[in-house]
């Protein structure tokens, strides 16, 4: 008896206040927007990739911003993992992506976490994904850098933000990790027009002495 009234008690809790988005049974093509991921291969090589040996650290790839995904976002939360009714990728296809994510190994995770969620095809997932990271203007500034810097991470958004007319604070953020400058983060329609971000993606790192390596 007592259970039946604790499962009665979460039903009308869940019907009062809506099921959150981590307890939700994903589907694909069902979200609000999507988050363009650009990854600072510096900081990944140093913190992962040379360790591993990766292609993508090599000084003769010169890769600077990469793209790590583009991720279909709900207004809070996210869906991952999805059912997809359309075939994984080849591997020419997620090869094909690696001079714009680094690898192909990247590509065929991002696949399986995120693109299954939008609800698109693995090539039209893939070329929406070249879509989005081709109309962002990565700031120059960051490819002339001969050694490495510390900076408030606010000035790449605001190198950002200078290099793309029309957008505006709350539609990027930039994170850190262990001390470093990660990700630009930019938030998409899914026509891919810039949108403000929802509260759990508007997450600025506060670093006032972030490391920022350049490209070797």
């Amino acid at each position: 008896m007592k259970d039946q009234r604790m499962r009665l008690v979460l039903l009308i809790c869940l019907a009062l206040f809506g099921l959150p988005a981590t307890a939700q049974t994903h589907r694909a093509g069902v979200f609000d927007y999507y988050v363009l991921s650009l990854s600072w291969s510096p900081t990944w090589c140093a913190l992962e990739g040379d360790a591993r040996g990766a292609t993508q650290c090599d000084p003769q790839a010169d890769h600077g911003w990469v793209l790590h995904g583009l991720w279909p976002q709900y207004h809070r939360g996210w869906p991952e993992d999805c059912q997809s009714p359309h075939r994984p990728p080849s591997r020419a296809m997620t090869r094909d992506m690696a001079d714009i994510m680094g690898n192909a190994g990247l590509a065929w995770h991002q696949w399986k976490k995120h693109g299954t969620c939008s609800g698109l095809s693995a090539p039209d997932y893939y070329a929406l994904s070249r879509e989005a990271y081709a109309q962002v203007t990565r700031p120059a500034v960051f490819r002339n850098l001969t050694k490495p810097v510390k900076l408030p991470a606010s000035v790449v958004e605001e190198a950002f933000l200078k290099a793309n007319p029309g957008w505006e604070a709350d539609m990027l953020t930039i994170t850190c990790r262990a001390g470093r400058i990660q990700e630009a983060r930019l938030c998409l329609s899914r026509d891919l027009s810039p949108v403000p971000c929802g509260r759990d993606v508007i997450r600025d790192c506060q670093m006032k002495d972030a490391l920022f390596a350049p490209i070797p």
